[in-house]
């Protein structure tokens, strides 16, 4: 588990095709990797990514052809720029929101503009995530802990201060980047249950507007 608070940028240095799936290397930065461990998970642009090797400047890590298929891995380049968190402990301030590093899919951003000081952004979700997201919910984008400050349907927008531009890949996004979202976890859980055993019959488990008329949470 993570907090959405990043430590530090790394940089991809190698990727290497092992028979449908990749093995990353990562320059860590400043990131500390003194009690980083072999089996240790590093959330990596909110992808949470098993320590396999650890070389002198950073680490080694396997990517399944699941995650190729559901995060911007699939797109990284040697010398791209990434988010670094190490997993919390108990000890951990939670400055952010619970994060998993399990991400839910990729996102775009529409358009990024100033205001005062900071930035705002509008990025569009895939539209199964869209009932997830909410008017001051917590929402991760590259493993980055943000609150969401307006919902459009499935876009959007963010107000980034400057030191979380400064200490992320944030301030590199321009139009058309994509960028891996996890949903809060705790609308996730409270969707399954309300549900409740209809959970088990939903072809996809999602929320419907007929089941919620049928249950007494949303009228006609």
């Amino acid at each position: 588990m993570f907090t959405g608070i990043i430590e530090a940028i790394g940089e991809i240095a190698d990727l290497q095709p092992r028979g449908g799936d990749l093995r990353v290397r990562v320059r860590s930065g400043k990131l500390d990797l003194a009690d980083v461990q072999l089996g240790d998970s590093i959330a990596t642009n909110g992808v949470c990514l098993t320590v396999v090797e650890l070389p002198a400047d950073g680490y080694w890590a396997d990517v399944s052809a699941e995650t190729l298929d559901v995060t911007s891995v699939s797109s990284w380049k040697r010398g791209d720029r990434v988010n670094l968190e190490k997993a919390l402990t108990p000890q951990t301030r939670l400055g952010g929101h619970i994060v998993s590093g399990h991400v839910d899919g990729i996102g775009e951003v529409v358009w990024r503009k100033s205001e005062a000081r900071a930035e705002r952004f509008r990025l569009r979700a895939p539209d199964n995530l869209a009932r997830y997201i909410a008017h001051k919910g917590s929402i991760t984008v590259d493993g980055t802990s943000l609150t969401v400050n307006a919902v459009d349907g499935a876009e959007f927008e963010l107000t980034i201060v400057p030191h979380t531009l400064q200490e992320t890949i944030m301030r590199g996004y321009t139009a058309g980047t994509r960028v891996n979202l996890e949903v809060d976890l705790i609308a996730r859980y409270l969707e399954r249950l309300l549900l409740g055993e209809e959970a088990a019959k939903s072809s996809d488990g999602g929320m419907t507007l007929e089941f919620l008329a049928q249950n007494g949470f949303y009228k006609r």
